[in-house]
């Protein structure tokens, strides 16, 4: 059952073409059971790693690093682009915003020749106009389609300029050097949309004054209508348009009542933060690891370590802490299979950025070699279109 669980999975990640990748090599990230990851590269502003482990029996986190020209045209801007998409009710979300919002961000970058806040907000809006028209076509023969969704946290690094966009409860922390002590300290860089912070439940009440149920403590857990934990996503276009709530949709997820105003939205946080020396990575995680660890424990495991194989690390300590929460040794759960592992944790997306001062403080116009891998290892070559994963 096992072997044949990993021939599938091997099948499923085996990199695009094997021409490229040499045997021995991790060009396109390894497979090790449940674990993807791949614990070196170079990105056009100082190293990479990054790791995925699955626990849905469909892995619903879909990830990507992009490096080298942000736009279509020649001239730039150049940089990196990261990108973690955290999948619900299934993958198709998630694999939908990993094949299309790096293209809409270049061509926009294209049209405004440079990188900005409004290129990503436009290349977020086209990502949902996009699914929701997907959705439009599938839904009479697939109403399920309208309950999938995803969260979206992108970062792009182009001419010493950081910009952190985020739908939903995946996270960005900067590692960031105290320069009297020399100890490195964690910072948030992003903003989550969750229904267990008290601070969104109250935007989520003052968006729907007359709407007593926009949230509910259900099981001891937040969520909006009862339904979801997010506020904000791609996708879930069964709470945003009333033309998706209604039969064939399973009862479960209709509501009683029409709705007349979105009741979730796809309007992302973003922040923009000009990078300093003293600035030493990012690490870039869906809400699976910050389930188990905090931010300043991440920061303190890839500080601590040599960068090679950090991300691997940070999965490898979230699921030490999920094994230890149920009482059970690590090496009996990595045993357990996708599927029934969800019962223990759920899928984790690991991608650490290390800055270069010396590249990071480069021109935004400045060329840079090309880069693009998905996490899970379907590796695309500069030149390739996006298809979804096999």
């Amino acid at each position: 059952m096992f072997s044949g669980l990993m021939n599938f999975l091997k099948a499923c990640f085996r990199p695009r073409s094997d021409r490229h990748v040499h045997k021995g090599s991790d060009a396109g990230g390894r497979q090790d059971g449940l674990l993807w990851y791949k614990d070196s590269g170079q990105h056009a502003n100082g190293e990479f790693s990054m790791a995925v482990v699955q626990a849905n029996n469909l892995l619903e986190d879909q990830s990507q690093m992009e490096s080298g020209n942000l736009s279509l045209h020649e001239a730039g801007p150049y940089g990196t682009f990261v990108g973690v998409y955290d999948g619900h009710g299934g993958p198709e979300t998630s694999r939908y915003v990993n094949d299309h919002l790096f293209q809409h961000l270049k061509r926009f970058a294209s049209e405004q020749q440079s990188m900005s806040v409004d290129v990503i907000r436009k290349a977020f809006q086209a990502t949902e106009d996009g699914v929701i028209a997907q959705v439009s076509k599938q839904w009479s023969m697939r109403p399920l389609i309208a309950a999938v969704g995803s969260c979206c946290l992108v970062g792009v690094i182009c001419g010493g300029t950081l910009y952190i966009a985020n739908l939903g409860d995946s996270r960005a922390v900067l590692g960031r050097v105290v320069k009297a002590t020399g100890e490195v300290l964690s910072v948030q860089l992003s903003a989550e949309h969750n229904a267990s912070i008290e601070s969104v439940r109250q935007e989520l009440r003052a968006l729907h004054p007359d709407d007593p149920h926009i949230v509910v403590l259900k099981h001891n857990v937040w969520r909006v209508k009862g339904l979801i934990q997010v506020s904000r996503s791609i996708g879930d276009v069964y709470l945003k348009r009333a033309e998706f709530n209604r039969e064939p949709l399973y009862a479960k997820f209709r509501l009683r009542e029409p709705i007349k105003t979105p009741i979730l939205n796809a309007e992302p946080s973003i922040s923009v933060l000009q990078l300093q020396p003293q600035d030493q990575f990012i690490i870039f995680a869906s809400d699976g690891l910050w389930e188990h660890l905090s931010n300043q424990e991440a920061v303190d495991i890839v500080q601590n370590h040599p960068r090679n194989g950090s991300a691997r690390r940070l999965v490898k300590a979230a699921l030490q802490e999920a094994a230890k929460k149920r009482e059970m040794r690590y090496s009996d759960l990595k045993k357990i299979d996708r599927g029934v592992r969800r019962h223990f944790h759920d899928d984790i997306t690991v991608v650490v950025v290390f800055l270069d001062s010396n590249l990071v403080s480069r021109a935004s116009s400045t060329k840079c070699p090309s880069l693009s891998m998905r996490g899970g290892g379907v590796n695309l070559h500069p030149n390739s279109l996006a298809p979804g994963m096999a």
